[in-house]
């Protein structure tokens, strides 16, 4: 429940666009958040992608060599990237849909404090996954899992986030129909893993949520009330943002 005073939702537009490369769909998010920072449009932003190819994405602070297992990658030509928010290491492709907030930190203070922000965007998507297929829980900081009728929570969304000084970036993963048995082949274990994981392999541990990407996507747009379009974003920046950061993980 929200508390008394909450902002519920402010003008929010949507943006559904997948970028030609991993690396420019990265910075894409990033460049969003910059130009909410700046002010080059009043409201929110919801964004919805997924990739066509695999690639692992780095955590802010994660180290390759322990989280990612470098020469498959390399063997295989599955680029490994960093992302400006934190967390563990991720792997991305297709049925992984991918979504990114930016929200209005004047509209929504509450979400300064990383526990608040992690529990009102989960707390929003779960509900607007319900009525989609039921057992979607929060687990650990930032997963959304279901949850069986026995048995421990499998994941199927992880989520993490950039606060700055006037907006909150939160970006996350849903698995719908993702592979997951290829996910042992490119990341190692996490170097720190929440409880409910019990130890388990990733394929063990993770699963597909049941719904289409377009179920999904329309799931997500009705319950932030995204009915406006985001008409331009900042090709510009985001080029600059390709090129010379998100080309290297070294940052």
């Amino acid at each position: 429940m929200l508390e008394p005073g909450w902002i519920v939702n402010p003008l929010m537009y949507h943006l559904q666009l997948t970028l030609e490369t991993p690396a420019a769909n990265l910075a894409l998010d990033e460049a969003l958040l910059e130009a909410a920072e700046t002010g080059q449009w009043k409201g929110e932003v919801l964004r919805i992608w997924e990739p066509a190819t695999y690639f692992v994405v780095l955590g802010r602070s994660s180290d390759a060599e322990a989280e990612v297992r470098v020469k498959a990658c390399l063997a295989d030509n599955v680029p490994v990237l960093r992302r400006p928010s934190g967390g563990a290491a991720v792997l991305a492709g297709p049925g992984c849909l991918m979504f990114a907030l930016v929200l209005d930190l004047n509209d929504r203070p509450e979400l300064r404090a990383v526990d608040t922000a992690h529990g009102f965007v989960l707390g929003r998507v779960a509900a607007a996954l319900a009525p989609l297929a039921p057992g979607a829980v929060r687990a650990g900081t930032s997963d959304l899992a279901l949850a069986p009728a026995s048995g421990a929570p499998r994941k199927f969304a992880g989520n993490s986030l950039r606060l700055k000084r006037t907006h909150l970036l939160y970006h996350g993963t849903i698995l719908y129909d993702f592979a997951v048995e290829r996910i042992g082949r490119w990341l190692g274990p996490p170097a720190k893993e929440p409880e409910y994981r019990q130890r388990r392999s990733h394929d063990k541990f993770l699963a597909n949520f049941p719904a289409r990407r377009a179920a999904l996507a329309a799931a997500l747009v009705r319950e932030w009330d995204a009915d406006e379009t985001l008409a331009d974003w900042p090709h510009e920046r985001v080029a600059e943002l390709t090129a010379k950061k998100y080309a290297t993980i070294d940052w």
